[in-house]
């Protein structure tokens, strides 16, 4: 690769970019930077330059960051931490492994499977720092793409170019409901017995949502959703308050020593999401993140085999 395809961008113009980014105002970030104005403009019309695209649109009121510049302020932030994660490094006497891994998920693996791995990783490498990001798919392709994120675990269906996945298995999906619910005595629940029911569900742009809406219309009817909230753990909540039920990825599922909480398998049909890793297909892995990438593989490919 020539050393001309490569930009001329140095860690200055890098922290200009995330400081107008945060403050969305020159002389804020201009305060912050401990710079003049003019200066600072110059710097972000050389990174403009360079890169050949604007990260900001100016206005005699405001600053706002357009999209271009929302993903070069993530790379950005990463190649930053990097550095100085590099320098501490070298600094560092002896053999000790350290490093960084930023891994993005999705919530319900999140919430669940993944922190008694990244627990084992942890203690396995001390000097290694763990980021775990949590959201919806949406975030996590966003997240890898733009490299925040090494890698992500999340929904591997229908992604598009240029990710590469590796699928670990499916999950089916479980209605969770209070122990004294009419339904909690069948073993398994049928789609079509929900038809009447009152939901608690995560919002709409969640791929769990879409997939439980899918089915429904499949079915001939809609659900009603009451109440939409962000997080597993305000979805139970809320079913232990009566507000209605609630239908959740088998990793996601409350305990089993939940006094007030059972779970039971969704049936006829069988709804399930196809589950693995998500990668960028053009950047390579560093050998702390390859490492835990690998036990991250082994342990949930485990886990949806048993």
């Amino acid at each position: 690769m020539r050393a001309s395809s490569f930009p001329d961008v140095n860690s200055r113009q890098l922290r200009a970019v995330l400081a107008v980014a945060e403050y969305r105002s020159f002389i804020a970030a201009a305060a912050f930077l401990k710079t003049s104005q003019p200066a600072l403009t110059r710097t972000i019309k050389q990174i403009e330059g360079t890169l050949g695209v604007s990260l900001f649109s100016r206005s005699t009121r405001q600053v706002s960051i357009t999209e271009a510049g929302k993903e070069f302020a993530a790379l950005a932030e990463r190649l930053l931490s990097d550095l100085k994660i590099g320098i501490e490094n070298m600094r560092e006497l002896g053999d000790q492994q350290r490093g960084q891994i930023i891994v993005s998920s999705i919530m319900s693996l999140a919430h669940v499977a993944l922190p008694e791995i990244l627990a084992d990783y942890k203690r396995q490498f001390p000097g290694i720092e763990i980021h775990l990001r949590e959201g919806v798919q949406g975030n996590i392709q966003d997240d890898v793409r733009s490299g925040l994120a090494d890698f992500g675990v999340g929904y591997v269906t229908d992604m598009p170019e240029p990710f590469i996945t590796e699928s670990l298995g499916a999950e089916a999906f479980f209605v969770v409901l209070p122990r004294r619910h009419r339904l909690a005595r069948m073993r398994e629940i049928e789609l079509k017995a929900l038809k009447d029911a009152t939901l608690v569900s995560l919002p709409i742009d969640s791929r769990t949502r879409r997939i439980i809406d899918g089915a429904a219309a499949t079915a001939g009817f809609a659900f009603h959703h009451a109440i939409t909230v962000n997080q597993f753990a305000t979805l139970f909540s809320f079913v232990r308050n009566g507000v209605g039920l609630t239908i959740v990825p088998g990793g996601a599922r409350p305990s089993a020593d939940d006094r007030m909480l059972i779970s039971r398998l969704l049936t006829r049909p069988r709804v399930s999401r196809e589950i693995g890793i998500v990668r960028f297909r053009e950047r390579e892995l560093a050998p702390a993140a390859a490492g835990l990438l690998a036990l991250v593989k082994e342990r949930l490919g485990r886990t949806r085999r048993l």
